[in-house]
């Protein structure tokens, strides 16, 4: 490069170079040959300060956020040589994030689910997806909920949170608050202490808020449920499921707070068992139901959906108590792998529960099932789903075949940006 640029240096391996040049945006600990101070005014690099990219034999690579207590060393915020990381880059960078969601959802709930935005409720930022690396942002109607989980993104929150509230009011959004979900372990890899609440320039709210998606009514507790409150990836997934419940008996394993089941029963499910393991969840899904005037055709059963299915199938008997035979059954499970280690046993468990929830369902019945794991790839939950059919003596008709929704967007040379997987199929 022949301009001289403002940041330290960091130069890495050619296999770095590598990775970078295909867009992937992560150097990791063992690429970095060394870190090199400013050629313009001598400025060391710091824990989550701004740095350039460099392969040793000069090739410019990008600039990122460096990590001194990661493993991944240093993330990408840019590969165009042209930007200076200022005030003005990052606010140009929210209004992309915010209008590829008025783009693509602003107007998906003119129809029948409901009037309302589906920008209303739905991810404003996902972190390396919209080059935020490590910030994830949802909007449940208003309120934010934020989740930093890296030291370059903490660093950066007195500048980002004020400038994202005033991008979202100058689109005539009412956003009046934020709530940090800063309690994630992941935050102790990159020595950031854990912690919840209001963030310091926003109003505070009550973290109880009621929020409307599909044209449904949802009470949630920022404060307390999983992640960031909900699971906004799913949206459009819960809508296909509504479109296929019409007269049909329903049963949603892994409900958390009910959307699947709700969206069900919105679509004329004769009835809906809805089960989970955690009874806080089902107790504020009974809620849910009660709001949406749902409860005469909503039943909810505390268990692991594990031992649950196999038990169905067994005692006849408990299948009637709990509102069977069913003809739709939605499988919505935890991520059963979070590391690429432990992928193999969480394809056995995958198979197992398909192949449980297969066995119960009638030929003409509907399965829809997903992951949720980037390791646990399409290719692989479709293996898994496959030998799940050959065990159940089953063959499977594909109805759909989906993913997250655009507001968790895809990055192609990012594979851990494409996380949700999701299928649909009857039983023939």
């Amino acid at each position: 490069m022949k301009q001289v640029r403002p940041y330290p240096q960091v130069i890495v391996t050619r296999k770095a170079a590598k990775a970078l040049a295909g867009g992937h945006p992560w150097v990791f600990e063992g690429e970095v040959l060394r870190t090199e101070p400013s050629p313009a005014d001598g400025t060391v690099a710091t824990n989550g300060c701004v740095v350039d990219v460099f392969e040793e034999n000069g090739t410019w690579q990008g600039a990122g956020l460096l990590s001194e207590q990661s493993k991944i060393r240093v993330r990408i915020v840019t590969r165009n040589a042209n930007d200076r990381i200022d005030e003005s880059f990052w606010h140009r960078k929210l209004t992309w994030a915010w209008n590829h969601r008025v783009t693509t959802m602003g107007a998906r709930a003119t129809c029948a689910c409901g009037d309302a935005p589906d920008t209303d409720s739905c991810r404003v930022l996902f972190s390396e997806a919209d080059a935020f690396p490590g910030l994830v942002v949802d909007r449940y109607e208003q309120v934010l909920v934020a989740q930093v989980g890296t030291v370059g993104m903490e660093r950066l929150r007195p500048t980002l949170y004020p400038m994202l509230l005033d991008v979202l009011r100058a689109d005539g959004q009412d956003v009046r608050g934020i709530y940090e979900r800063n309690d994630a372990p992941t935050r102790q890899k990159e020595g950031l202490p854990l912690y919840k609440g209001w963030w310091d320039g926003a109003e505070a709210l009550d973290t109880h808020v009621l929020v409307h998606e599909n044209g449904l009514s949802f009470s949630l507790d920022l404060e307390n449920s999983q992640k960031t409150g909900f699971f906004l990836d799913q949206k459009y997934n819960r809508r296909a499921v509504r479109d296929l419940a019409h007269g049909r008996r329903v049963l949603d394993c892994f409900c958390h707070v009910g959307p699947f089941g709700m969206n069900a029963a919105a679509g004329g499910a004769s009835y809906v068992r809805c089960v989970d393991v955690s009874q806080t969840a089902l107790d504020l899904a009974a809620h849910n139901a009660a709001l949406n005037g749902m409860s005469d055709v909503i039943d909810f059963t505390c268990a692991d959906v594990l031992s649950y299915l196999p038990e169905l199938r067994k005692d006849r008997q408990l299948l009637r108590d709990e509102g069977g035979p069913f003809d739709l059954i939605v499988l919505d499970p935890p991520a059963f792998t979070k590391s690429r280690g432990t992928v193999r046993n969480a394809a056995r468990g995958y198979r197992q529960i398909n192949c449980d929830a297969m066995r119960l369902l009638p030929r003409g019945g509907y399965l829809a099932t997903c992951s949720c794991s980037h390791f646990m790839t399409r290719d692989l939950l479709a293996q898994a789903i496959a030998e799940a059919a050959h065990d159940a003596n089953v063959q499977l008709r594909q109805v759909e075949e989906r993913q997250q929704a655009p507001d968790h967007p895809i990055v192609w040379g990012i594979p851990e940006t494409h996380y949700l997987d999701f299928f649909i199929f009857q039983v023939v």
